[in-house]
């Protein structure tokens, strides 16, 4: 974290933490106590109707309970007073939950003696954030009719005065993680919306706010019109985004209304919107962090910003708070190119599981044709307009499972609130086993599920009816199907029906984390569940069982596995051992208290920072020189000893690519076959041709030059040049591998294909290489083809694809064109060769000694891979040269059609 003192970090999330309010601070709260059964907090709907309806049970003929929050059950029970109530200037720390639950009718007169209602509702005013002026954007499902969800109670914004206040639709996980390091982030600021209605606000109103935000919140509003920001948002962003990374596929026709229409060109336009305020206050050092689903453009947007160029070069990461799909899924988005290509731009793409990760991987190897290495993706595209124009780029793809910040729950649980809230449940449900939810209302939390499972139990299981509670806490959402439609309400109903007697309610909203027997989550689809940490910290002492959906991010890492897998687990649960629940909870615990807040962001932003280092150290092509030869000739002139190192294809040999040319028999150039008879007739040359042909074809090459060493297949095999009679054999750098993933491999591809002895190459297109619709339509099948190797034979035998133009490779991972020139050279290798033993060891320096390097005076690489021109870099000696035509490492470039006459110089040499 260190090396973050000297960065501030831009965090760009769609809502800041922090929203302008229009109206006097402090506004008085309604009473919640005054609303009608199951209705909705007293704020402007937009005219649709209510979030909550209590509906009676169509299953049961009785009319139910009305549902209570766990404050109103206690206020309707006489209770013997365990203490007294602490200050009402102590904040309730489980009130907050009060203001987003469903409350009965009347005016919260009735009470226990010991607890005044004064206490509780002047605890939940200060947890109820919502003021009746306050309008707030809205989310909503797909299934349900479209309602305005912007809407302004004041319409003259000039002579208003407004007030600042915490954001309740900002990422408050992120918040969190942002705030507990604060002593050691010591520059950021945070750039998004106030997510309220903006329209009605003055250019000097705007201005006033801009300041506020700034000196005393670290924030930067990005201004979007209502309903540029509604579109955006409601439509594109939880209505074709959050169903399909979630795993529910959209309706393909209407997602390509939505790029039709609006919705998408509105997503684009916010995007811009915030690149434009990044772009006015970015300055050299800035890390711009990126965060979730709703600016997926925003990466490449600012890479190729043309206001602000150094941008191209500048670390940015984008993390993703929520799932990511198999590709199957990705696929069905008409935009999934754009918005791929848009995380892309980011040098450090973050996930919070390894399951997520490797779909992005998959997904983008699959519809953008791209190599997915298990660390990132190789692009291959530059960015337009960019410093990176031309170039390729790699870019890191990481798991960073964000956590909570376990100081900061300790503190609030030693608050004399915590302990008088405790000691009140516990009074209250004395006998009784407790089961604890807390999840918001949206239909992949699952809650509806948790529900009928629970009613499931009851009815299995008859003796812990009246014995056992489930106390649901149900956080605010506008998902309005998951309550009206989704059948929440009826299964409260029901069970509350079919279980309750006058002093047995199994079904309550909101509870208490300390209390609980256990924590059942019951996500359809869900990354990091921090409530589920939350839990475990807060059993410290109990050590309870937790009950975890495995579709939980959570649920991936093996802290986790020591809850109890959901389906349903209920019995388990409460019937378990102490001694086991103890075990489980240590291991639970041990995740907790590692995989922190802080942990978090200082792993991203750290290693955001060094992808950018490594990144950007790669010279542009235009400051790379051409090869100099008035320089370099003299040098191999009195060079004693000479490494020469040639890519064949490419750089001294052009393939005819066409139809035609790929099915004729491979005949050596003899202009090749001259040039290496050249240089290797000299004594101080050793010469390497490097080739990814098979075996067969360099055959005839290796008999007409046998004094040169030649690498076949990317670095399968190697053969030792012909010297003085020794040499001349073929040695497998794959000897060891399973290759029975060939057989495999052969089946799936059953086009056109070279196939080697440890690599398949399928060419996919011989015919012209304009983007015609037949060549479109070809990629698109091998990418197919790729995505299909991978899953069923990529991480199962350790192979990598390596995608071209008209082609792709499939080979073992961890051979290439690099380790075989490593194994040349290394005096231990298995492809050692004996003219080689003066020559340094790259990777040895310790082993050669000082002397030895300086042995070999000249070492001279001409290629395009750059991966070992990087690695020969490193010698002192060193001259690297790359063809390829693409931002390079190596120190100088030459064009492929000068390879010959450049080398014919150096051959003639003495």
């Amino acid at each position: 974290m260190s090396s973050l003192r000297n960065h501030r970090v831009i965090i760009a999330s769609l809502f800041l933490p922090t929203t302008a309010v229009l109206g006097e601070s402090n506004p008085p709260t309604p009473d919640i106590y005054a609303r009608e059964v199951g209705s909705v907090a007293a704020q402007d709907l937009g005219g649709r109707p209510p979030a909550f309806r209590h509906a009676t049970s169509r299953s049961i003929g009785s009319t139910p309970a009305p549902l209570k929050s766990i404050v109103d059950d206690l206020k309707s029970r006489a209770i013997t007073p365990i203490s007294t109530p602490p200050s009402e200037a102590n904040v309730n720390p489980f009130s907050k939950f009060a203001s987003l639950a469903p409350t009965p009718a009347g005016n919260g007169s009735i009470s226990p003696p010991s607890i005044p209602n004064s206490v509780i509702d002047a605890s939940l005013r200060k947890f109820h954030p919502d003021t009746p002026n306050a309008t707030h954007l809205q989310r909503r499902s797909s299934s349900k009719p479209r309602y305005p969800t912007l809407s302004r109670s004041y319409s003259n914004g000039t002579s208003e005065p407004y007030y600042l206040a915490p954001n309740n639709h900002c990422n408050g996980g992120l918040k969190n993680a942002v705030d507990s390091v604060k002593d050691r982030m010591t520059s950021k600021l945070w750039v998004g919306s106030i997510a309220s209605s903006s329209d009605a606000f003055s250019p000097e109103l705007k201005a006033s706010v801009d300041r506020k935000m700034k000196d005393m919140h670290s924030s930067l509003p990005v201004w979007i019109p209502d309903a540029e920001l509604e579109s955006c948002y409601d439509e594109f962003c939880h209505q074709v985004l959050w169903p399909c990374l979630h795993y529910a596929v959209p309706d393909a026709p209407k997602t390509k209304l939505f790029y039709e229409s609006a919705a998408f060109k509105q997503y684009v336009a916010v995007n811009k919107r915030f690149a434009e305020a990044i772009e006015g206050v970015w300055k050299e050092g800035d890390v711009v962090w990126i965060n979730d689903y709703h600016l997926m453009l925003l990466p490449l947007i600012l890479r190729q910003s043309t206001r602000v160029p150094a941008l191209a070069r500048a670390p940015i990461g984008f993390f993703m708070h929520v799932a990511f799909p198999s590709s199957e899924i990705f696929r069905c988005l008409s935009v999934r190119e754009d918005l791929l290509r848009g995380m892309l731009g980011a040098d450090l793409v973050g996930f919070q599981t390894a399951s997520y990760a490797r779909h992005f991987r998959q997904t983008v190897s699959r519809i953008l044709a791209v190599e997915a290495l298990p660390k990132g993706v190789q692009v291959e595209y530059g960015v337009p307009g960019g410093a990176r124009e031309g170039r390729g780029r790699f870019v890191d793809v990481g798991v960073f499972p964000m956590g909570i910040d376990v100081g900061a729950l300790r503190e609030r649980r030693r608050e004399p609130d915590v302990s008088y809230w405790v000691q009140l449940l516990r009074q209250r449900y004395a006998g009784m086993m407790i089961v604890v939810g807390r999840d918001k209302l949206d239909e992949i939390q699952g809650v509806r599920h948790k529900l009928e499972a629970f009613e499931h139990f009851l009815k299995k299981y008859p003796e812990y009816q009246g014995k056992v509670l489930l106390l649901q806490v149900a956080l605010q959402t506008t998902e309005y199907n998951e309550l009206a439609a989704g059948g929440v309400s009826d299964v409260v109903a029901r069970i509350n029906s079919a279980f309750s007697t006058l002093t047995y309610q199994p079904v309550v909203i909101l509870a208490l984390l300390t209390v609980a027997d256990a924590f059942l989550v019951t996500s359809l689809r869900e990354g990091m569940a921090l409530r589920t940490h939350e839990f475990v910290e807060c059993q410290d002492g109990r050590h309870r069982p937790l009950i975890l959906s495995e579709f939980t991010g959570s649920y991936s890492y093996s802290g986790f596995r020591s809850c109890i897998a959901v389906n349903p687990a209920i019995y388990q649960a409460l019937t378990m051992s102490d001694e086991e629940a103890s075990s489980r909870w240590e291991d639970l615990h041990n995740h907790v208290v590692t995989q922190t807040a802080q942990t978090f962001v200082t792993s991203f932003l750290t290693r955001c920072l060094r992808a950018n280092t490594e990144h950007t150290t790669q010279t542009d092509l235009n400051s790379v020189p051409i090869l100099n030869t008035t320089l370099l000739l003299p040098r191999y002139k009195h060079s004693p000893r000479r490494l020469l190192l040639f890519d064949f294809e490419g750089t001294l040999w052009r393939r005819d690519m066409t139809r035609t040319g790929l099915l004729a028999p491979f005949t050596p150039p003899e202009s090749v076959v001259e040039l290496l008879n050249k240089f290797s007739a000299n004594k101080r040359n050793e010469v390497w041709l490097l080739s990814g042909l098979p075996v067969k074809s360099l055959e005839q090459v290796a008999a007409k030059v046998p004094s040169v060493g030649i690498v076949a297949e990317n670095g399968c095999f190697v053969k030792i040049p012909v010297n003085g009679g020794k040499g001349g054999v073929w040695i497998s750098m794959v000897a060891n591998l399973n290759l029975t993933w060939k057989g495999l491999c052969v089946e799936i591809l059953n086009y056109v294909r070279e196939e080697r002895e440890a690599s398949i190459v399928w060419r996919f297109w011989t015919g012209p290489t304009d983007d015609c619709s037949d060549r479109q339509w070809a990629r698109r099948q091998a990418a197919e083809a790729q995505n299909h190797i991978f899953d069923s034979l990529g991480e199962r035998y350790g192979l990598r694809i390596i995608p071209g133009s008209n082609s792709f490779l499939v080979l073992p991972n961890n051979i290439s064109r690099s380790t075989a020139v490593g194994a040349i050279l290394h005096p231990g290798g298995p492809a050692y060769s004996p003219r080689s033993s003066s020559m340094p060891d790259p990777d040895v320096h310790a082993h050669v000694g000082g002397g030895v390097g300086g042995e070999a005076g000249f070492v001279f690489a001409v290629g395009g891979d750059e991966k070992l021109l990087r690695r020969l870099n490193e010698l002192d000696n060193a001259e690297t040269v790359s063809t390829s035509g693409k931002g390079t490492d190596a120190k100088w470039k030459l064009d492929a059609g000068d390879v010959g006459d450049v080398m014919w110089m150096f051959a003639n040499c003495p």
